[in-house]
């Protein structure tokens, strides 16, 4: 028989970072049950396979999870191997195109290896939903499908917009709430956790439980996280995302761009630390107590370290400190060597003549040497400190530090 923390203690703990909970009193009731039963709850997730990499957005709803498996209850991490294959509908203005099986198994392996950077893997529920669904009959989809209607389908916002303006909604993509409300009949959820653009699909678990004759889960849906603009959600289209894979000196130049303001609800929503402990630190801050960009290098090295180590963080740090504060180089900047004759226009006398879009491309700084050319237009590349406005520079050393952005590299011209 288990043990648990006070109900109370266990709503302030649960409630930290959550945008709703449908319904609180529900959750309280099944809390006092499982304390009273020494049962936990089971607490469901689901991620579809997308894409291969995980960013910081997406780690708000794992540290939810988190905070449950702290707590004692089942942790459910669910992989939407069946799901990814018909496509999320949320936010999507046009038919998402859907992906093969090879492309979905191959993200699911990714993507386990990444969660269990926040989750404990020994105490997590791993789960396909694939699973259920290759036992699911044409009889069985029929009969999923007669428990919602067309009219209830319909007042989905993404669904209502698109039939108003007469774009077109296949009929697949009215199966995914659908599918993703049985994945909590099968797997007898207690809770569903998901982002507020997901209430709608978890919703419809709620739904769907009941006609199934189950208790009907409770409903937790945490903030969308915004990105390094600060405005949009972070999104690796976007170009605003913080991946959990980065290298350890660029998550930290990322984490230290944020604005102040932006700091305090990445700390609320992507740490563990209390809101009572966060309102203190902004209080300190806005005594002058402490420095704002102290308590984002806080920040800074907490979340390096949770995705890499202790070290890493540590030194992140001292990188930054180096080359954003004292305007030095730091030690772990990677050194490449680069051929004179693919970068260097033919000059007499001793002073090389760059091409610099060429050059930045040629690092690796830049996808292309388009984008170089826009970043240099943009003011975002520097040698040796020192921004360069032009596409074609004369240098006087064959060594250098070329940087773009939060991006630096040595270059050797051999």
């Amino acid at each position: 028989m288990k043990s648990f923390p006070p109900v109370d203690e266990q709503l302030a703990y649960i409630s930290k970072g959550a945008a709703e909970i449908i319904h609180t009193g529900e959750l309280r009731a099944r809390l006092e049950k499982s304390l009273a039963s020494g049962v936990p709850l089971r607490v469901k997730a689901g991620f579809d396979p997308t894409a291969p990499d995980l960013h910081l957005g997406h780690t708000v709803l794992l540290r939810k999870l988190k905070h449950f498996q702290d707590l004692g209850h089942t942790v459910i991490f669910l992989i939407g191997d069946f799901t990814g294959m018909i496509g999320d509908p949320t936010g999507r203005s046009v038919t998402r195109p859907p992906l093969s099986r090879e492309d979905i198994l191959r993200n699911a392996e990714t993507y386990k290896a990444q969660v269990f950077k926040i989750l404990n893997a020994e105490k997590t529920e791993v789960r396909f939903n694939n699973e259920w669904f290759a036992k699911f009959t044409a009889e069985d989809f029929i009969r999923l499908t007669a428990k919602y209607t067309v009219s209830q389908m319909l007042e989905r916002e993404d669904f209502h917009k698109r039939f108003q303006q007469e774009k077109p909604i296949a009929l697949h993509e009215l199966l995914y709430p659908l599918a993703q409300g049985y994945d909590s009949v099968a797997l007898k959820a207690d809770v569903e956790l998901g982002g507020t653009d997901q209430k709608f699909n978890l919703l419809v678990g709620r739904e769907l439980q009941r006609a199934y004759g189950e208790p009907s889960q409770i409903v937790l849906t945490t903030p969308i996280l915004e990105g390094l603009d600060g405005v949009q959600k972070m999104s690796k289209s976007l170009g605003n995302a913080i991946g959990i894979h980065e290298p350890p000196v660029e998550m930290f130049g990322k984490v230290m761009s944020i604005s102040d303001a932006m700091m305090w609800r990445y700390y609320e929503l992507l740490t563990d630390i209390s809101l009572a402990e966060i309102a203190e630190m902004q209080k300190q801050c806005a005594a002058g107590e402490k420095h704002p960009m102290d308590m984002k290098k806080a920040l800074a090295r907490s979340l390096v370290t949770d995705f890499h180590s202790t070290d890493a963080g540590a030194h992140a740090e001292e990188d930054w400190v180096m080359q954003h504060q004292k305007g030095q180089t730091p030690d772990s900047v990677e050194s490449v060597d680069i051929p004179r004759a693919e970068v260097v226009r033919s000059q007499p006398g001793d002073d090389l003549a760059v091409h610099m879009d060429k050059l930045v491309s040629r690092a690796g700084l830049a996808a292309s040497r388009s984008e170089a050319a826009r970043k240099i237009n943009e003011g975002a590349v520097k040698i040796d400190g020192q921004p360069v406005s032009t596409l074609m520079k004369i240098i006087t050393s064959a060594t250098f530090v070329l940087q773009m952005g939060r991006k630096m590299k040595k270059i050797n011209l051999v």
